[in-house]
């Protein structure tokens, strides 16, 4: 058996891993990379293998970095299973149609774009030099295809083990990264010989609101576990919030100004607003006026709603005080974009929280581009920017930003909460990895940057001893 690391790896997004054995080929997950103009050409790229040889496909949670790209698998001819579990099954139905839309809208944007390019060319008597002019500037895939692709999913729920093929037993546990986000438990039998694989997916930081802790697994011959935040910690949550209370209280009240929120639509969102009315029943913050400005936001939450059988005991009981609807927070969900651009003309007061949680598209765009020049602003930044993104480029720093092609100075006030973060920090993946009753004989160390990856790799080694490889992407490994 063997596997190739087409993403994810010395890198957090593009999560896509092949494995193959004598008999059988598969796909854990199959996720878009997020970035700059390198990770739009490596979306659109063909598939490393042939999406017909595979005989599943195996998703360990919705977020667009580990199945976005579904929809090209079965564009490109893949007409197996797709295993997830049922709250991700459930998320799939908002997150897919709302990428296919997205890349239909870019691709007009960049017909139109280039229409009137050879047209000004044409006019000046030019001729075309650009190979933009003569590029594929189509969707990744359409609203069809993403359809098509939702008829594939096959949900299970946790905690039950299936064979998706007569030599391969699988099993999804908890993660606690985001609603329905997965480990994977996979049991492959070759020449008679039985192979266990554990896959972390993304792990969530334990005591954490509204999801259960992530699943301690006890085994495993071979263990890939991620690390986005392997080479540091968040902040204490009680530090994390205080912080938060406090960003707001003085922007809102003091500064007199709005506070951005970039947020991811599935999981981030939930996650601010459980804050909000936790922090409002408790008296620390009073008359907010919180608009959540993403149509896929407002279909996740509804999604999360529906599968309150996952949450804590903590967030069934904020859920019956809300339910009563006693002294909440004024809370409105943009629909149209009408709406959203209403958002634009407040000036003090509110808090806007929109996607894309990273700011390289969506409605969060408009709202930093009317808001991030003012000094009486701030932009409160709750999850992990990938490089080359305009939100890691506003982390890092920036003195201006650049967005739809105008340049704007940053002169709101920044603040990351890294408390905030939906990925388990260092030592919480060392206690989670600490569970194995004994050393996998091989750990793969992923879906991190590679100073992180090489950081927890280098932890694993000197206070374990385990047998841990950093893999890059493409390289391909015998597992067997």
């Amino acid at each position: 058996m063997k596997v190739t690391l087409y993403g994810a790896a010395r890198q957090v997004t593009g999560s896509r891993y092949l494995f193959e054995t004598d008999d059988c080929r598969f796909l854990v997950d199959c996720g878009m990379f997020q970035g700059g103009r390198e990770s739009r050409e490596q979306n659109r790229q063909d598939f490393e293998f042939d999406p017909l040889s595979l005989d599943f496909v195996l998703l360990t949670h919705a977020h667009i970095d580990h199945s976005g790209l579904l929809p090209k698998l079965t564009k490109d001819g893949y007409r197996g299973d797709i295993f997830a579990t049922k709250a991700t099954a459930g998320l799939l139905g908002v997150m897919l149609p709302d990428s296919a839309h997205i890349q239909e809208s870019d691709a007009e944007r960049a017909q139109r774009y280039r229409k009137r390019r050879q047209e000004r060319r044409k006019h000046r008597s030019e001729q075309s030099t650009d190979a933009q002019d003569e590029k594929d500037i189509g969707p990744i895939y359409t609203m069809e295809d993403a359809e098509a692709c939702l008829t594939q999913v096959r949900p299970h729920p946790y905690d039950q083990e299936w064979f998706p093929h007569r030599n391969v037993r699988c099993r999804f546990r908890d993660a606690g990264h985001i609603l329905g986000s997965a480990i994977l438990e996979i049991w492959v039998t070759e020449n008679g010989k039985t192979t266990k694989i554990v896959m972390s997916g993304d792990l969530g930081e334990p005591d954490r609101p509204i999801l259960r802790d992530p699943t301690f697994i006890d085994e495993a011959d071979i263990l890939f576990v991620e690390s986005t935040y392997g080479d540091r910690e968040h902040k204490d949550h009680p530090s994390t919030m205080d912080e938060f209370v406090e960003i707001i209280q003085h922007t809102l009240q003091v500064k007199g100004g709005n506070v951005i929120v970039p947020a991811f639509a599935v999981g981030r969102t939930q996650e601010l607003l459980y804050h909000l009315f936790n922090l409002t029943f408790q008296g620390k913050l009073k008359h907010l006026n919180i608009y959540v400005d993403s149509p896929m936001a407002t279909e996740a939450t509804r999604v999360t709603m529906k599968h309150m059988e996952v949450f804590d005991q903590e967030s069934q009981e904020l859920n019956a005080w809300r339910a009563a609807g006693k002294g909440l927070p004024r809370l409105k969900f943009t629909a149209s974009l009408e709406d959203s651009m209403e958002l634009n003309h407040i000036t003090s007061g509110a808090i806007i929280i929109s996607a894309s949680g990273m700011c390289n598209a969506g409605r969060i765009k408009h709202h930093l581009r009317h808001n991030i020049s003012r000094p009486e602003c701030s932009i409160m930044i709750t999850g992990y920017q990938a490089q080359g993104t305009l939100g890691r480029r506003i982390v890092d720093g920036a003195e201006t930003v650049k967005i739809f092609g105008k340049e704007y100075d940053v002169l709101a006030s920044v603040h990351t909460l890294g408390g905030f973060s939906a990925h388990a920090g260092q030592s919480c993946l060392m206690e989670w990895t600490g569970a194995f009753k004994q050393a996998p004989k091989k750990t793969l160390v992923v879906h991190g940057e590679e100073s992180a990856a090489m950081a927890f790799a280098d932890c694993l080694r000197k206070d374990r001893g385990w047998d841990v490889e950093v893999p890059a992407a493409g390289q391909t490994i015998t597992l067997t």
